[in-house]
């Protein structure tokens, strides 16, 4: 979507500011002994009082109101019976729907007692994700993104998930411009443009490249052991600083 006028902007600032206060209060109700399937009706009762509706449920018929995912799964966790436990590495994607406008938003909280390896991978994720906003500005090239996450990821001593990116976002959950890579791509020639609304969300992780579905047909898994952390904001591209519409964390 490329924003057109005042009133786009409006509609799409409030769903931006729904997802957000939705993440914000689900990280904050994250504790052990609570059950995922609890933690996503509790968005479900936050999204009913906002009057907005599940993206993720709308566009793809997902089988749950948010994404929650814990340790080794790295993205699209099915809400169900699965129990918070005290070390957890606790992801949870917001996204949503109100009046034909999308927002989307993610972040990760590590569930006490928590570690110094986690407490680092956490914080190297969201340093990610503001190297890779320092290069969001119209005229600039996608791959300076990917570019971005990827010289933090290393910098950091992590990897990156190079099979999960950002995209495009506005009018439908996922639009062009469609796989914004997580790295460095010198044969992407595409260009960010006034007015372009992207999320830009990386994946950093311990020892995983690559994620693969889960036999549940949603749930996306990096290999034995492996941790992962994502932060994700929708943004409107400008000539300077992108317009951050969800401030979530």
């Amino acid at each position: 979507m490329t924003i057109e006028s005042e009133h786009q902007l409006d509609a799409l600032k409030r769903i931006c500011q729904i997802v957000a206060t939705i993440l914000k209060k689900m990280l904050e109700r994250v504790e052990p002994g609570l059950t995922t399937l609890a933690l996503d009706q509790y968005g479900q009762e936050l999204f009913d009082y906002y009057g907005a509706r599940s993206a993720p449920r709308l566009t793809y018929n997902f089988p749950g109101t948010t994404c929650i995912s814990i340790n080794e799964e790295a993205a699209h966790g099915i809400p169900g019976a699965r129990v918070i436990q005290p070390g957890d590495l606790v992801n949870i994607d917001v996204s949503g729907e109100l009046n034909g406008f999308f927002g989307d938003t993610g972040g990760t909280v590590v569930v006490p007692p928590d570690t110094a390896l986690k407490r680092r991978l956490v914080y190297s994720t969201q340093m990610a994700l503001k190297a890779a906003m320092s290069q969001a500005r119209a005229g600039q090239p996608i791959r300076e993104i990917g570019r971005a996450i990827e010289q933090t990821a290393k910098k950091k001593g992590f990897r990156i998930l190079r099979n999960l990116c950002s995209h495009g976002v506005g009018l439908g959950l996922h639009e062009e411009p469609k796989e914004i890579l997580p790295y460095y791509d010198p044969r992407d020639r595409r260009v960010l443009t006034q007015g372009m609304v992207i999320t830009i969300e990386p994946f950093l992780s311990t020892r995983s490249t690559y994620v693969s579905e889960a036999s549940d047909g949603w749930t996306l898994l990096g290999e034995k052991g492996n941790l992962s952390a994502q932060f994700e904001h929708t943004m409107v591209i400008t000539e300077k600083e992108p317009l951050i519409l969800t401030q979530a964390f």
